[in-house]
């Protein structure tokens, strides 16, 4: 059982790339990984490629990694392709990891690429229908009322006229929930919009590069109460990517940036019931992923969570135990998960600002936390950041995520 580490990442800017294609941008962020790795293309013995959309908005059903990546010139190994919903990158990575740790291979790429922005959006929304149960539509709608509980006094029951992700009303149930159990409030929701929004000034590769005060973000418009706009991640188009190697090939490289995989954890949802928040699927791989690495929460320097709504990013902050149940909304109103509080989380804008391209989601995640790592974030840089955790999640069943993958990489 061999140690992995990142050596390289790429990542294309985060946005709507109309003349852009998935190969194009694949060959975009693989480019930029193997030239921060300084290897050859022909140094990838293997390649995992993850993709949620393209079936749906392109035809290509099948075979999308070997057609893509036959456009950046890598043919001839194995390729795998992965469809996990929003966790399809992360788990593309967690594949590479544990390909290069079973010592089937010295260096494999894992790379997630999206297309999603259409000159109709309601098709390129429509890609998130199929990420719960479409043969049990009416037993989700019910579950998501099971989440909601009694309406809020504060619901107006409105609906947005623009289209938007059904995912969207998945997150307004979940944030009605957390309410309920904890007198969490839409103004400590906003503080998380607020805060990331900020944080995406500092990136050169996010999407939206606004900020917003607290007060702006519960003015916009709402999209499903208690959501705004600038609490939900946008469309996006982009891709992400890491060369990770093993320690027997780090040592004949020499590379003086590595970073350390100390776990991945990858799980899928469990039939618990509506309020056994302890039983959650993140949480359950964290706890995982903690006890691999031989760290646990405190230990950690800086974290990126799947914030496809605000709301999100509290849930997985306590799922994480970076606070504890029901202190995720308090905690981010005190400012204690912004650059220079005590938990920096979302450094990179998050989901919601810097896009959420969803077969690429969870490797701009570790794009962001090995640049974090090596110290080389400019003015979004956590200060002395030594252990660093992402969290992504994708689709629903049940009262939860149906998959879920838990990272933690560490500069040793």
């Amino acid at each position: 059982m061999d140690d992995v580490y990142v050596i390289g990442v790429g990542m294309t800017r985060f946005g709507r790339h109309q003349e852009s294609t998935v190969t194009s941008l694949t060959r975009d962020a693989v480019s930029q990984a193997l030239s921060d790795a300084g290897i050859e293309l022909s140094g990838v013995e293997a390649a995992y490629f993850a993709n949620a959309g393209q079936g749906a908005l392109e035809d290509q059903h099948m075979i999308a990694g070997q057609l893509a990546l036959r456009g950046c010139g890598i043919e001839g190994i194995p390729i795998v392709n992965i469809e996990n919903a929003c966790a399809s990158a992360s788990t593309a990575f967690h594949l590479a990891c544990s390909h290069v740790r079973s010592g089937a291979a010295d260096m494999v790429l894992a790379i997630g690429a999206e297309k999603m922005v259409l000159p109709d959006k309601s098709r390129s929304f429509a890609v998130f229908n199929g990420a719960w149960d479409v043969r049990g539509v009416d037993q989700v709608l019910d579950n998501l009322k099971l989440l909601s509980g009694s309406p809020h006094p504060d619901d107006p029951g409105d609906k947005s006229e623009v289209p938007y992700s059904v995912f969207m009303d998945v997150y307004a149930s979940l944030a009605k929930q957390h309410m309920r159990l904890f007198g969490t409030t839409r103004r400590q929701i906003a503080a998380v919009a607020s805060k990331n929004h900020w944080h995406s000034t500092f990136n050169p590769l996010a999407q939206y590069q606004e900020p917003f005060t607290v007060d702006e973000v519960l003015a916009a418009r709402e999209v499903a109460w208690p959501l705004t706009v600038p609490m939900c991640s946008p469309i996006t188009d982009g891709a992400a990517a890491a060369i990770l190697c093993s320690a027997r090939a780090l040592r004949r490289l020499g590379s003086p940036s590595a970073v350390r995989v100390r776990a991945t954890a990858l799980a899928s949802g469990s039939g618990r019931g509506v309020d056994e928040y302890r039983k959650h699927i993140t949480h359950r791989a964290a706890n995982r992923a903690y006890d691999l690495a031989g760290v646990g929460p405190a230990d950690m320097s800086v974290a990126e969570v799947h914030d496809a709504s605000a709301v999100g990013e509290i849930i997985q902050a306590e799922n994480l135990g970076l606070c504890e149940f029901g202190a995720g909304g308090p905690a981010a109103e005190r400012g204690e998960t912004r650059l220079g509080g005590r938990i920096p989380i979302n450094t990179s804008g998050g989901l919601e600002c810097k896009g959420h391209p969803i077969g690429a989601t969870g490797l701009a995640q570790i794009h962001e936390l090995v640049v974090q790592l090596r110290h080389r974030a400019g003015n979004r840089q956590v200060l002395g950041a030594r252990f660093a955790i992402a969290e992504n999640g994708g689709g629903f069943h049940g009262f939860e995520e149906a998959s879920a993958c838990v990272t933690i990489l560490s500069r040793d």
